[in-house]
C-alpha cells in the first residue's frame, strides 16, 4: 500500500506545481519597493488587493494599486481592470523610470498575466 500511496502524492504535487493559484514564488511587495534595483526587468508573481484604479483616455493606459499587506505598487494592466478590494495575483515585469541612490522612481508591474 505504501508505494500507492507515494505514487498519488506525487501526481498531486505534480498537478499542483502547474496550478497559478499557489502562494510559493511569490514576492511580498516590500521587497520590491524596499530594493527596486533587485527586482528591475525581472518577471514577478505578487498576490493583493486593489486599492485604487486609474484609467488615463488620452493615452489609453490603465492602472491599479495593489497593496499586499507589507507594501503598495502600481500595476499598469494588460487587459481590462479589476475591481476595488478584489484579490488579484499577478505576474509581471518589474520597471521603474530611474533609479536613484536605491530609491525608485515611478515603480511599476507591468502585467503579463492576472488570474
Amino acid at each position: 500500500m505504501k508505494p500507492v500511496f507515494s505514487g498519488m502524492a506525487l501526481s498531486c504535487l505534480l498537478l499542483l506545481s502547474g496550478c497559478n493559484y499557489l502562494p510559493f514564488g511569490q514576492t511580498p511587495l516590500k521587497e520590491i519597493v524596499e530594493a527596486p534595483a533587485q527586482f528591475e526587468g525581472k518577471e514577478v508573481r505578487i498576490r493583493g488587493k486593489v486599492r485604487d484604479i486609474v484609467k488615463i483616455p488620452l493615452i489609453d493606459l490603465s492602472m491599479y494599486v495593489v497593496d499586499d499587506g507589507s507594501g503598495e505598487v502600481t500595476v499598469i494592466a494588460h487587459d481590462k481592470l479589476p475591481a476595488v478590494n478584489e484579490t488579484v495575483n499577478v505576474t509581471g515585469v518589474v520597471e521603474s523610470a530611474a533609479i536613484i541612490g536605491g530609491q525608485s522612481i515611478g515603480l511599476r508591474i507591468m502585467e503579463t498575466q492576472r488570474f
